[in-house]
């Protein structure tokens, strides 16, 4: 349980460095899926990882507007009613219709951008609600966690390639 928003959000930014060095890669590492990252490729981990920062985003956003946050609410519901497989496969198959160049543009921006916008959200109303605080560490620095092997074996793959 963290106390102050500047220990959560320099624990998130640790949490998020090494996924930066998927910018590194070129298209075509990117483009390669990984049987030892669930046959991920790098691209799939990275549009996997900002779907959730930009529902945090979204979160940040009402959140800084008022006490509660529809689209968290929305998309607790939907993991619910239709399970996160679904909603992950779904969400994996919309990154991988993307331009790759929009891929990058979309991880370059998003973590920053989120880190940013909780910076203006009262304290109140995410680092000192249980529930919110909660929610934004599932979705960035355990899920960041959650990923690390994964990220582990795509560097590996590339460097091999």
């Amino acid at each position: 349980m963290y106390t102050d928003a500047l220990s959560f959000l320099d624990d998130e930014r640790d949490a998020w460095r090494p996924y930066e060095t998927l910018s590194q890669l070129t298209d075509e590492q990117l483009a390669q899926p990984v049987e030892a990252a669930h046959g991920w490729s790098g691209r799939d981990l990275m549009g996997h990882l900002v779907t959730w920062q930009l529902l945090s985003l979204d979160v940040a956003r009402e959140l800084a507007m008022g006490e509660r946050s529809p689209s968290h609410e929305r998309a607790d519901a939907d993991w619910e009613e239709r399970g996160g497989d679904v909603v992950n496969a779904e969400a994996l198959a919309e990154w991988r219709a993307k331009p790759i160049d929009e891929v990058r543009q979309e991880f370059a921006r998003v973590a920053g951008e989120l880190r940013g916008f909780l910076t203006v959200v009262p304290e109140t109303r995410w680092l000192k609600n249980a529930d919110q605080q909660r929610f934004f560490s599932e979705e960035t620095i355990e899920h960041y966690e959650d990923h690390q092997a994964d990220l582990a074996a795509i560097l590996e793959a590339a460097r091999r390639a």
